[in-house]
């Protein structure tokens, strides 16, 4: 596994962002305490930089795939309109109940809809145009999300996806175990569609912004 980021440019950039509001510091201490994969979760700067972008979309319907705890779905729904919607997605049934409990206690707990089980099943029922799409779930089923969602983003929307360099691993030659592989698949896959634009930021773990062309 290749360092990607200096630990001590990350301290110094979480050192001058600005500090979670109380839930977000609650789920990120409750999660770093209780769960396994705990690093799985958005870091404080990061979350910061979804609530940013949603404050600059004002986004009326959020999708994401990949609940986990519920910390970056919190980040997204920070710029909504009033009347919009964020529907996310979690396979795994005990990460979902924790971060329904969550969503519960947020002001934005009416505008959340969580849904439990395949994303590539449950997608094509929620009739939306999305303005804003965050994709951090399972590596190998990335550019299935991306060929699904392409068509029913809203001309301004954007997608966010994370993870794109895969604690380095992409980087590696040759490439070694599947996700590696598939995220890198992922990122060729991207590089070559007509359709979209987009730019790689080489921030934590890697994010891909795109939007339509």
């Amino acid at each position: 596994m290749i360092d990607i980021v200096n630990v001590l440019a990350e301290e110094y950039a979480d050192f001058f962002t600005s500090d979670e509001d109380e839930l977000l510091l609650r789920i990120s201490k409750e999660t770093y305490r209780k769960h396994p994969k705990a690093h799985m979760m958005s870091s404080k700067v990061q979350g910061h930089f979804l609530s940013f972008i949603s404050l600059l979309k004002k986004p009326m319907n959020v999708l994401e795939i990949g609940t986990f705890t519920g910390y970056s779905a919190l980040c997204l729904v920070k710029g909504m309109k009033q009347n919009g919607e964020l529907h996310t997605i979690e396979l795994r049934d005990i990460d979902a109940q924790t971060a329904n409990g969550y969503f519960e206690l947020s002001k934005f707990k009416n505008q959340i809809h969580l849904h439990l089980g395949d994303a590539l099943e449950i997608i094509p029922q929620i009739e939306k145009m999305w303005d804003l799409v965050f994709i951090d779930a399972d590596k190998t089923g990335y550019i299935d999300y991306y060929e699904m969602i392409v068509p029913r983003l809203a001309d301004d929307g954007f997608i966010v996806v994370d993870n794109v360099l895969f604690h380095g691993q992409v980087l590696e030659k040759p490439l070694k175990g599947k996700n590696a592989k598939a995220v890198h698949e992922f990122n060729r896959h991207v590089a070559n569609d007509f359709r979209t634009q987009q730019v790689m930021l080489p921030f934590r773990d890697g994010l891909f912004l795109i939007k339509k062309i």
